[in-house]
């Protein structure tokens, strides 16, 4: 009973989110939007329980002394004062416990829980980011050989949109009259991206919708049940 219980109340649910979504009337309507709440306040709970296994795997971590333990610490430490500030001082459209902060706000421009995130969290995903620009410069290096003709072309393709995409791309093709300007790179780099990039971004999106479609029809026959712990 502790599956099929499960798998019932999947079944049962799923069911009527997608029949709500054919059928928008009385007591379709109603229940999906319900359940929409529902999500949303175990959704919540959800994020509880991850913030506690991530005391529970850093703390085992620590006390374990794994490699580079010490950032383990440093993850808890700024966890919890982020926590403290968010519940003491609250965010610029969320009050906290503390109401009155108009001290801290005239002292460091934003409520404490704001300034950390735009002064320092900002500026460590801008880092992150920039850091990942050489990771994808390695890659496309990879990528772009010309082993055979699909990798040809999709290196044809990138140099094209590189180039058009700059300064230079529009000084080698400038001389090219304007009755040929199809040719310069600027706009071909444009019709590379409207057309040919978008039509690979549809089918790819077609393909990950027919992919949802499939794995949430799997959930909800029963027949996908890793989410209990089988397989």
């Amino acid at each position: 009973m502790r599956r099929q219980i499960p798998l019932f109340i999947t079944f049962f649910i799923g069911t009527i989110i997608l029949v709500s979504e054919f059928i928008p009337h009385k007591p379709f309507g109603n229940i999906s939007t319900t359940l929409g709440g529902w999500f949303l306040i175990i959704s919540g709970f959800a994020i509880i329980l991850g913030q506690l296994n991530l005391f529970k795997v850093n703390l085992t971590k620590i006390s374990r002394k794994a490699p580079n333990w010490q950032y383990y610490i440093i993850s808890l430490v700024c966890f919890l004062i982020m926590l403290v500030c968010g519940i003491l001082w609250g965010t610029l459209r969320q009050p906290g416990l503390l109401y009155n902060s108009e001290g801290l706000v005239a002292f460091f421009g934003l409520k404490p829980f704001d300034y950390i995130f735009k002064y320092l969290f900002e500026n460590l995903s801008a880092t992150m980011f920039s850091l990942l620009a050489f990771f994808m410069a390695s890659a496309s290096y990879r990528a772009f050989r010309a082993r055979n003709a699909e990798s040809t072309l999709l290196l044809v393709a990138a140099v094209l949109v590189m180039l058009g995409r700059t300064t230079i791309g529009s000084t080698l093709t400038g001389w090219i009259p304007d009755s040929l300007t199809y040719l310069h790179l600027p706009n071909i780099a444009n019709f590379i991206m409207e057309y040919l990039n978008t039509a690979g971004q549809r089918a790819i999106m077609i393909c990950a919708g027919l992919g949802v479609i499939g794995s949430s029809l799997r959930i909800i026959l029963g027949i996908e049940r890793s989410y209990l712990g089988g397989r």
